[in-house]
């Protein structure tokens, strides 16, 4: 799998895709939906999409599919490839989701979580196949979060096109199943290849599964913790295992402007804030009162006389 694109700017989010067959731009299609790296602290995740034509679906099922998850890299890697040569009827995309995009957007202060993340993903790869031409009429997804309220959510978004979402779907529906296999392959290519742009040296790659669970990914973090700048852009700074081990291990931070105004803040260094200036009472010396202007000086005298 080619992952030049990705690996141009590891930092950011990207695009890939086989060519898309004739034959779903002609055909009722179907396609499924899954991801790869949801859960781990390393690398990024992936959504992926695979499509082919409803009376094709036998065919892509005789090729074995299976849920990535059940099966070697090595079996992963061989069933990608009939996927991708299967091209004259079966099609797929990927959206690779870079570990600072997803921790960039978990921390903004208008809150995007995961989930809203993943969804957001997934519609945009549907999207992406109706856009190119592909006749969809069936799409199968694994779920994330409540299955009724995505299935609602997607088939509101694609009015005409039968949506059906369940858990575990990567081991219901052959669709879903090649989704999973390209989705993780890409990520497994991704995770391998990692290009830091941090100068680290050379890189200890013995970072287990990723998943913050593992004492290998646990040991990786430590060792590749900076007192100071954090994490290299691999790890999703803000999944929480990484956040506890910077609280107790990094440089403490205070942000000033985040939680106080300038004059707390002064007052915590021992300095005067600008603003008490503003509040300060003036000297008796320096009390002035304007005299009133000559019209309203005689206007009041006026008045005082006629009473």
């Amino acid at each position: 799998m080619d992952l030049s694109d990705f690996e141009a700017d590891n930092s950011v989010s990207c695009r890939l895709s086989s060519s898309i067959p004739d034959v779903c731009k002609t055909e009722d299609c179907c396609l499924g939906i899954d991801e790869a790296g949801r859960g781990p602290v390393l690398g990024p995740m992936v959504y992926g999409i695979c499509f082919c034509p409803v009376s094709r679906k036998e065919d892509l099922k005789n090729m074995k599919v299976a849920d990535s998850k059940t099966l070697s890299e090595a079996e992963r890697e061989k069933l990608f490839l009939k996927i991708d040569e299967a091209k004259g009827f079966v099609g797929w995309a990927l959206q690779v989701l870079s570990p600072n995009t997803i921790s960039t957007s978990m921390l903004q202060r208008a809150k995007y979580n995961l989930n809203a993340l993943s969804h957001d993903a997934a519609i945009g790869l549907v999207q992406y196949a109706l856009d190119c031409g592909v006749q969809l009429k069936e799409v199968f997804v694994d779920t994330v979060g409540p299955a009724e309220k995505y299935q609602d959510k997607l088939s509101q978004r694609f009015p005409g096109v039968e949506v059906t979402v369940r858990p575990k779907a990567d081991s219901l529906f052959p669709v879903v199943s090649a989704a999973s296999i390209c989705a993780k392959v890409a990520r497994d290519h991704a995770v391998k290849s990692w290009k830091f742009a941090e100068d680290l040296g050379d890189v200890d790659a013995d970072y287990g599964s990723g998943y913050p669970n593992d004492p290998k990914t646990k040991s990786w973090l430590l060792k590749y913790l900076d007192p100071v700048f954090g994490y290299p852009q691999f790890v999703r700074f803000s999944w929480s295992t990484a956040q506890t081990l910077l609280d107790s291990k990094a440089v403490a931070v205070h942000w000033e402007d985040d939680e106080e105004d300038g004059e707390k803040a002064a007052a915590r260094q021992k300095n005067t804030s600008m603003l008490s200036y503003f509040n300060r009472s003036k000297p008796s010396e320096l009390t002035h009162t304007r005299d009133a202007h000559r019209f309203f000086a005689e206007r009041k005298l006026q008045s005082i006389n006629t009473l």
